[in-house]
């Protein structure tokens, strides 16, 4: 038995020498010989990744030539060659790049077909020289990049009433049909845009107040008027400001929210599954954004509004002397209602448009974390773009109307 083990052991040996002689034997090699102006390469064994070190040895085989060397031709042989892969390739490649540099003709002797053909693909794949680009002269290329940017702007556009005219067409058919409305998703949109952004819209609305109540302050007592201070601070806090900044907000929180929420589900491939099981994306992703923006967002803003209202009056006591109750009669006698219900009626159509912007972008993310952030910083500032432009249209609307 002892025997046996011993046989087997020495067997084991002789097969490790032989596996080794045969490594051995593949090792990369190149064999160099000079003949005046002349240099010949022969180039044997394995040429292949599983060579990369013994190939890495070889790096100072060939010796480096120089302009004025008086090598004129170089022959490479590659009949001894084993096998050959793309790494060896591009090493062959590399070392024919440096030959050539340096003046001398290269040439290939004895070269397999499959070989030859491997080392042209390597070649052809890694060209030598970048093709520089055409000047342009700063005229031409400002023209283009405007045409450029007005046609995506007007294939944005384009897009976008898409968009918005497949959302009219689900909600008229959601009216219809006011069972398919999904209210727990509705639910849970108008906690996280309305009741999860009061503190935000408040502090900021309260500071908006104290600005205008101070510069218009600062203003009017040049001119012994500081009560006008209320009429300015109601007019422009009721028609113009206090709807405007809350929308700006909501875009920046709840617009981003719904562009980053939606995108992400369409990098991980939720959308898809969605549409492969028959649901409707823009009746479960996008309606219920839409319909919940729309109730909260007046809301918010009839908040904004008295938040706003009381900073002024807290600059107005401190900075004018005017105590709350005064501030109060002087606002009911210059302001009425109709400027409450001028800044109300806009908020529906801000809100319509920062969710169908939020969701458009979010459904347009590609599959990278990058698109999503893209499409998100897009939705925040075109929504902002768009609020601000229709609330110019209501302006100029409401001045036609003497309203």
């Amino acid at each position: 038995m002892t025997a046996a083990v011993a046989g087997r052991g020495a067997r084991r040996g002789e097969a490790n020498v032989s596996a080794d002689a045969a490594g051995a034997a593949n090792r990369p090699q190149i064999a160099a010989s000079r003949v005046e102006n002349r240099l010949e390469l022969a180039l044997s064994g394995d040429w292949t990744l599983e060579m990369a070190d013994a190939l890495d040895a070889l790096r100072g085989t060939v010796p480096d030539l120089e302009a004025g060397s008086g090598v004129e031709t170089v022959s490479v042989d590659l009949g001894p060659l084993g096998r050959l892969d793309t790494t060896g390739a591009w090493i062959i490649k590399r070392k024919v790049d440096e030959l050539t540099a340096s003046g001398a003709r290269v040439s290939f002797a004895n070269a397999p077909r499959d070989s030859l053909e491997l080392l042209k693909s390597v070649a052809f794949c890694a060209p030598d020289t970048e093709v520089e680009r055409a000047r342009v002269p700063l005229a031409i290329e400002i023209a283009e990049r405007t045409g450029q940017a007005t046609l995506r702007f007007l294939a944005e556009v384009t897009q976008l009433t898409g968009f918005f005219g497949l959302i009219v067409k689900r909600l008229w058919l959601l009216a219809r049909r006011p069972s398919r409305l999904r209210l727990t998703s509705i639910q849970f949109h108008i906690e996280a845009t309305g009741l999860n952004a009061i503190p935000i819209v408040a502090l900021l609305s309260f500071l908006v107040g104290i600005v205008i109540a101070y510069q218009g302050a600062l203003q009017l007592r040049q001119f012994g008027a500081d009560i006008y201070t209320i009429d300015l601070l109601g007019f422009s806090i009721l028609r113009e400001l206090g709807p405007l900044v809350t929308a700006i907000i909501v875009a920046g929180r709840s617009g981003s929210a719904f562009a980053a929420q939606i995108g992400t589900m369409k990098v991980n491939e939720e959308v898809d599954a969605m549409r492969t099981m028959g649901l409707d994306v823009i009746e479960y992703l996008v309606i219920p954004r839409i319909v919940a923006l729309m109730i909260t967002l007046p809301l918010l803003v009839f908040m904004a509004n008295l938040v706003a209202i009381l900073g002024g009056a807290f600059v107005s006591r401190v900075a004018l002397d005017i105590d709350f109750g005064t501030f109060l009669l002087r606002l009911r006698d210059s302001v009425d209602t109709v400027q409450l219900f001028v800044g109300l009626v806009k908020t529906p159509v801000f809100a319509f448009v920062i969710a169908m912007v939020g969701c458009y972008e979010g459904l347009k993310v590609g599959g990278s974390a990058q698109s999503v952030g893209e499409k998100t910083t897009n939705a925040v500032v075109e929504s902002i773009f768009l609020v601000i432009v229709i609330d110019a249209g209501f302006s100029i609307l409401f001045a036609f109307l003497g309203i």
